[in-house]
């Protein structure tokens, strides 16, 4: 649950301080007090609250001044509103120029002070860059690239569309986008749509609507889809839709609209592929690997699989991505006993047929890169999966690409690939 934002109230008199902080508090607000400008100058030095109620006509310093030295030394990082009870016009417009967010007369009408409240805290929170974490996806630079350009859309205002592979997350990245002060509403189904879309616009105002899985629409809900689109900066709402389908393909055979595809594209985002960000897997492993056994004090610990089946989940093509993984480290979690690393490999359905894993590799965008990526692609596919059948002997491994080991341990950093430098063993 995100914490409550924090009212930092400034006034002499201490029963306003006290009716203003109960007020707050009913409403949810956390409340920190200051009888002067002191306080006030030395609570701002230790923390930011999230705005401040500030008087003008106080006993040591009047709060135009103070507002004026927290405008000079970069400390007004919050919205002010000013009270006073005796200003002339002339005051509360220097007020104003000076920095503050509004004016409050005294004696305060409720709803004149909740609205000001809430229009200060939203104002401050369009002025802040919205941040976004995939930590529950992997720390690699791919990740951290897709969080970024989460981020720039969202600060654009844009319509975003969140694509990859089946298992790649876009779900997770979805519900990223959360905000604890700002509604977010799943579509799950495109049917939804149909029942009340403006219905679903007025539930998300100011917030995000998630569409998931579009690329099952019908063509119905397809319509709805781009009807809701030209109603979006009407609701200030954030249209986020997710698809594992291809949408391209789709257009290109008919079943998805063209045009609608065309709109959305501005601002796609593609989430990588497990294999693309291998640094990612172990931590993810171990993330998995505690999520299965937390319930159950008698499971192995994940220290007990031998290096040959550690090798094999890193070293593994991962068609399914996350799920995929999870699936896997699921299923191993259980199981009572030494885990081999055939055992794993079956698992993985690449013991009897393995070379079926690289056969996704092999499409038409592989055959759409310029030559260099496409050797390196080539390569990485070539090493992992021999590493996986040769469960890392790095003898044999070397032996089948007929490289020196040196040159291999090389080639193997050069493509990223991880690997541990075993003892030889005998075929």
């Amino acid at each position: 649950m995100a914490q409550a934002k924090e009212i930092l109230i400034v006034d002499d008199e201490v029963g306003i301080r006290e009716l203003l902080s109960e007020i707050l508090q009913d409403e949810g607000y956390r409340v920190a007090l200051a009888e002067n400008a002191s306080e006030a100058r030395a609570y701002r030095a230790r923390t930011q609250p999230s705005m401040v109620l500030l008087d003008i006509w106080m006993p040591d310093t009047d709060g135009v001044t103070l507002l004026r030295e927290w405008t000079a030394s970069g400390s007004l990082t919050m919205p002010v509103v000013m009270m006073s009870g005796h200003a002339t016009i002339e005051t509360a417009v220097e007020a104003t120029r000076i920095g503050a967010f509004d004016f409050l007369e005294k004696p305060i009408g409720l709803t004149k002070l909740l609205s000001t409240i809430t229009r200060a805290l939203k104002a401050a929170a369009t002025k802040e860059p919205r941040r976004v974490s995939l930590a529950a996806l992997g720390t690699s630079k791919p990740v951290t690239d897709v969080e970024r350009a989460l981020e720039q859309l969202i600060a654009a205002r844009k319509p975003i569309l969140i694509l990859g592979e089946p298992g790649t997350g876009q779900d997770v990245a979805a519900q990223a986008l959360k905000s604890a002060d700002a509604p977010f509403v799943a579509v799950m189904q495109g049917a939804q749509l149909a029942q009340n879309p403006l219905g679903l616009l007025e539930e998300a105002r100011d917030g995000v609507l998630w569409c998931a899985e579009i690329g099952e629409y019908s063509k119905a809900d397809q319509r709805h889809l781009a009807f809701l689109l030209g109603k979006l900066e009407r609701h200030n709402v954030t249209l986020v839709a997710t698809s594992a389908e291809p949408l391209g393909n789709l257009a290109a055979e008919g079943k998805f609209d063209a045009a609608l595809l065309a709109q959305l594209a501005a601002g796609s985002v593609m989430m990588p592929p497990l294999r693309t960000r291998r640094e990612d897997i172990a931590p993810l492993i171990e993330r998995f690997w505690r999520e299965a056994t937390k319930a159950d004090p008698s499971a192995p610990l994940l220290g007990t699989l031998p290096p040959p089946a550690l090798a094999a989940l890193t070293n593994a093509h991962w068609p399914g991505n996350l799920d995929h993984l999870a699936s896997v480290v699921g299923n191993l979690a259980l199981t009572r006993g030494e885990l081999s690393g055939d055992h794993v490999k079956r698992l993985l359905g690449e013991a009897a047929t393995p070379t079926q894993a690289v056969a996704p590799e092999i499409t038409a965008r592989f055959f759409e890169m310029p030559l260099r990526e496409a050797r390196e692609a080539f390569e990485r596919i070539y090493f992992e999966q021999l590493l996986a059948r040769e469960q890392s002997n790095m003898s044999r491994v070397a032996e089948k690409a007929g490289l020196e080991r040196t040159h291999l341990y090389r080639k193997l950093k050069q493509l990223a690939i991880r690997f541990s430098r075993r003892t030889e063993e005998s075929a």
